[in-house]
C-alpha cells in the first residue's frame, strides 16, 4: 500500500510538471508563432460590452487630431480618467498631451507634466523658444497591432470595427503587449494588475456617443468618426487636411490621423 501511495504521488507530481512545462511551451510558442492559442481576433465575441443593436461589422472607427487647435488645456486627459476609472496618478493614463518647444539652437524640448492634465506652465527657456505646440497622444488603434500579435492568451484582440480591446478576464498581466506597443500607449493597472489602454471609449461608441476626450475638447482638436463613410466628419477631416500618422515606417497602419503634424514629433 505504501509503495502504491508513493507511486501515485510520483505520477501526480510528474503530471503536474508536464502541465506546467506544457503551459510554458504554449506561452512561448504563441510569441514565436502568431495566432497560436488565439481565435480569430476580429471575430472574437464582444457581447460583454456591446449594447442594443450595435453591429461591429457595420462600422470602422478612427480619430483625427488637429495639432494647430490643441491648446494643452488637459481637459481630454481628465475626462478620460474620470470616464474610464483610470488612477489619477500621472503615469497611469490612456491619453496624454506632450508639449514640444523648438529652441533657437534647434534643440527640441519635450515634456508632459502630469500627462498634461493640469495644463502647462511657462518655463525659463521661453525667451529662447522659436515655436511651441501641443501633441495629444493615444492608442493608435493600429490596423496591424503588434500588441495583438504578442499576447499569449488572446486577451488583446481586434474587433470587426477596427478597435483594439483588452479582455481583463483573460489578461494575465505578463506585460508583453506593453513592451510591444511602439507608441507607449499601454500600462499595467496598479489594482487589477491587467493591461490597460485607450479603447476609443468603446462602451460609449456602441451607444452612439463620442469618446469622452472628444466630447471634452473645447477647441474641437479631436474628430471621431467612420473611416469609410463619406458623410463622416472624420472623412471630411482627412480630405481637407494634410494628414500624417506617428511612426509610419513601422507599418502598423494607425487609425489615429494627425493634421499639421510637425516633423520633430516622435
Amino acid at each position: 500500500m505504501t509503495d502504491n501511495r508513493k507511486l501515485g504521488e510520483n505520477q501526480e507530481r510528474s503530471s503536474g510538471r508536464r502541465k506546467f512545462i506544457g503551459g510554458l511551451f504554449a506561452s512561448f510558442t504563441s510569441l514565436l508563432v502568431p495566432g497560436f492559442l488565439r481565435a480569430d481576433n476580429k471575430s472574437k465575441d464582444v457581447k460583454w460590452i456591446i449594447a442594443g443593436g450595435y453591429s461591429p461589422n457595420d462600422h470602422h472607427w478612427g480619430m483625427g487630431i488637429d495639432i494647430s487647435k490643441c491648446i494643452g488645456c488637459g481637459r481630454c486627459v481628465e475626462a478620460c480618467k474620470r470616464e474610464n476609472n483610470v488612477p489619477l496618478v500621472p503615469f497611469f493614463t490612456r491619453t496624454w498631451i506632450e508639449r514640444y518647444r523648438i529652441l533657437e539652437n534647434g534643440e527640441v524640448l519635450i515634456d508632459s507634466p502630469d500627462a498634461g492634465m493640469k495644463s502647462f506652465k511657462e518655463e525659463s527657456t521661453e525667451d529662447n523658444v522659436v515655436r511651441s505646440f501641443f501633441v495629444p497622444k493615444i492608442c493608435n488603434q493600429c490596423e496591424n497591432p503588434p500588441c495583438v500579435q504578442v499576447c499569449p492568451v488572446g486577451a488583446t484582440f481586434q474587433t470587426a470595427d477596427g478597435v483594439v480591446l483588452i479582455d481583463s478576464e483573460y489578461c494575465i498581466g505578463c506585460r508583453y503587449c506593453i513592451q510591444a506597443c511602439p507608441y507607449g500607449a499601454r500600462f499595467l493597472h496598479p489594482e487589477t494588475r491587467t493591461a490597460e489602454k485607450c479603447t476609443f471609449c468603446y462602451h460609449r461608441i456602441v451607444k452612439g456617443l463620442a469618446p469622452a476626450c472628444v466630447e471634452a475638447c473645447p477647441t474641437q482638436a479631436r474628430i471621431f468618426g467612420e473611416i469609410k463613410k463619406k458623410a463622416s466628419p472624420l472623412v471630411r477631416f482627412l480630405r481637407m487636411n494634410k494628414i500624417n500618422v506617428l511612426k509610419p515606417y513601422l507599418n502598423t497602419e494607425p487609425k489615429v490621423f494627425y493634421a499639421n503634424l510637425d516633423m520633430e514629433v516622435k
